[in-house]
């Protein structure tokens, strides 16, 4: 049913799927009446999603109806920043951007143009499709999309290329669950019942993260360690596992390489030297060792959290390396799970490659803006993402967006707090409202979605506008694939799926991977690397690492700053997605013995600071967060402190040991009573 005829007939209920960035992939059932989004609830046609959805996307009429949403393009008519806009023609505004890129390509080349996105809540028709063929043919800069995801992203392509992994449901079959730098009561909820029938059955679960998350309460162990030390752990079991003949040699025969080399880097990490590391108590250590060695199936959910910091990369491969070195492939619900993006052999449209022009990672923006003169970007194009809200060393990205000189368009749903600093602003369609074909990082599904309401205001879909650019900007070629239709056949095409696939896709709207959506690891497949094993130890992952694959740096922490700073996802946001509909105060949280010895209650009005900067706001005493931590949840918009700046402004711009990812949880503060 199309969305115009939905508008005809009253109120219906469409089916629809959720791109947002979570491993679940959601099947929707949304309810429209007289044109307008009513309700949104759990569908059925992804079995993972099991008829029940979070809190964010039930709500997401909020969203797609809410204040900030943009209506219509705008030119910037005040001081940057200010948020002040002329209401312009759509034809206006791409006349005007496609001018500007042309004169700045004509005046200090192609690369002074830098496409600014990450897209983690996007599909493959707005993600790298006509967005992709714009800037590449302009000869921009290529932006390496490191927030999240680079380091684990980088050691697993090196150790296992992109193999499956434990499928979700596949965790009833696990008798050890062992969840590592994860929260999936808040970034992936069907995992949770999941893991609690695993556990009626008889699983252990062991959590390791700094927070006593809602699993790490029920959890059999919690290893409540330092940010940054997740390594050390990981070694010390990996020491262990060689040292006590656990280790599974025939496995590594066979299935693996480089296993001398990593149990050499393992060898000085006992227990009792990780856990001092760690900040946890060897026996603990130990324990979750022996537990791990004796039961089988063992899984482990390997997060994104551990990758947070200075050594974010090393720590990400040795976790990885565990269930080779103990023998728990080759059993269903044995293995590990990161991202099953591998399973989908399609990706961007099968065009040109990209332009040998220079990268610019993501992480140093403010930097970029405000000293990178070979040449300088003179033209910012923000789309799919919000940099105030999500990069780090939050103050000099504003100052980077108020460069005068600067031409900046941003291309978004709501005037996020990025958009106040635009000259041109373009309003972006939800994925509600326009053609999206979806696959799933936790669950094994693809959807092919389509629009549910029309689109609010004058809003476009990515597809649409970036194709509009190419015509203008004199890029464009006769006959290739524009329209939503055209761009989700040429995808397919080149994807090497099979016929079947493809007629059950655009058939029903759902799909699954060939050969059934729960592979068994090293049994139904295997490392696409070059001799189809494990790469335990990777020479080039050891050549990016300044002092080496595994090699680990202590905490950064010192006398003036503390505290370490992490700031978790929350049920509320994906990343800063929604921020805008939550306006209240929110509180940067510390435990009770640290708010004891500054002299801080619950509920006073604090100050979290160090060299970079500061944030103003409320405290709230949690007694579920380690001493020594504080908390700040990331994707915080200016509106939530009393001063505008979120934990960002406390993170530093350097880089993960490995995939140039970003370095949150190395902030280190100190925090006083105002």
């Amino acid at each position: 049913m199309s969305v115009s005829e939905s508008a005809v007939r009253g109120a219906v209920t469409l089916p629809a799927a959720c791109p947002l960035d979570c491993p679940d992939s959601c099947s929707l059932e949304v309810t429209v009446e007289d044109g307008r989004l009513v309700s949104v609830d759990g569908g059925h046609a992804n079995p993972i999603t099991d008829g029940f959805i979070c809190a964010k996307v039930r709500n997401i009429a909020d969203h797609v109806y809410s204040r900030e949403r943009i209506l219509h393009p705008g030119v910037r008519t005040g001081p940057k920043g200010e948020g002040e806009f002329e209401r312009v023609s759509w034809d206006g505004a791409l006349d005007r951007i496609a001018r500007k890129m042309l004169a700045v390509r004509a005046a200090r080349g192609g690369e002074a143009i830098l496409p600014y996105y990450y897209g983690g809540s996007n599909g493959f028709l707005t993600q790298t499709s006509t967005d992709a063929r714009l800037f590449r043919r302009l000869g921009a800069s290529r932006l390496a999309r490191t927030l999240c995801a680079a380091p684990t992203g980088a050691a697993a392509l090196a150790m296992y290329g992109k193999m499956a992994g434990v499928a979700l449901q596949d965790y009833v079959h696990s008798k050890l669950i062992v969840i590592w730098g994860n929260n999936p009561s808040a970034t992936g909820i069907h995992l949770v019942p999941i893991i609690q029938r695993a556990q009626k059955a008889g699983a252990k679960l062991v959590v390791i993260d700094p927070i006593r998350t809602p699993l790490a309460a029920r959890a059999d162990l919690h290893l409540a360690v330092r940010p940054g030390s997740d390594l050390p752990i990981a070694l010390s079991i990996i020491r262990w596992l060689f040292e006590s003949g656990a280790a599974d040699g025939a496995f590594l025969a066979a299935h693996a390489t480089g296993a001398g080399e990593l149990r050499e880097r393992a060898a000085s990490w006992t227990f009792e030297r990780a856990a001092t590391a760690a900040g946890v108590a060897p026996r603990d250590v130990e324990r979750f060792a022996r537990l791990y060695a004796e039961t089988s199936p063992a899984v482990i959910r390997c997060g994104w959290g551990q990758e947070r910091n200075r050594n974010g990369g090393s720590a990400s491969a040795a976790i990885l390396a565990l269930p080779a070195v103990a023998g728990k492939f080759r059993v269903r619900g044995g293995g590990y799970t990161m991202s099953n993006s591998g399973v989908w052999k399609f990706g961007a449209l099968a065009e040109e490659p990209e332009p040998e022009t220079r990268v610019i990672n993501m992480v140093l923006l403010g930097e970029t803006l405000l000293t990178r003169d070979d040449p300088p970007v003179d033209l910012l194009f923000v789309y799919n993402c919000n940099p105030v809200a999500t990069v780090p060393n939050q103050t000099k990205v504003r100052e980077g967006l108020a460069r005068e000189d600067l031409f900046t368009v941003v291309f978004d749903q709501v005037m996020t707090e990025s958009a106040l600093y635009a000259d041109v602003v373009l309003p972006a369609t939800t994925f509600l409202e326009h053609r999206e074909l979806v696959r799933g990082y936790g669950a094994m599904v693809t959807h092919d979605s389509r629009p549910v309401i029309a689109p609010v205001g004058e809003a476009r879909p990515n597809y649409d506008v970036f194709a509009e650019l190419c015509r203008r900007t004199g890029v464009a070629r006769e006959g290739e694939p524009e329209s939503a239709d055209a761009l989700r056949d040429a995808i397919l095409d080149g994807s090497g799926r099979g016929e079947e696939f493809r007629r059950t896709l655009v058939g029903s709207g759902v799909a699954y991977p060939e050969g059934g959506a729960a592979p068994i690891q090293f049994v139904d497949v295997f490392p696409p690397t070059a001799d189809g094993k494990a790469q335990l130890f990777s020479p080039g992952l050891d050549d990016e690492a300044a002092h080496g694959l595994y090699h680990f740096e202590p905490d950064p922490a010192t006398s003036a700053a503390p505290l370490a700073l992490v700031s978790p996802s929350t049920e509320k946001t994906i990343s800063s997605t929604f921020g805008q509909l939550n306006r209240k105060i929110v509180p940067i949280e510390l435990n009770p013995a640290d708010a004891a010895a500054r002299g801080i209650a619950d509920g006073d009005r604090v100050r979290a600071f160090n060299a970079q900067g500061e944030v103003v706001t409320r405290a709230r005493l949690n007694p579920n967060l380690r001493e020594g931590v504080a908390a700040l949840p990331k994707g915080l918009w200016g509106h939530n402190t009393e001063n505008g700046a979120t934990s960002n402004a406390l993170a530093p711009d350097s880089l993960t040991d490995i995939g140039g990812g970003a370095c949150f949880n190395d902030a280190r503060v100190e925090v006083e009573k105002l």
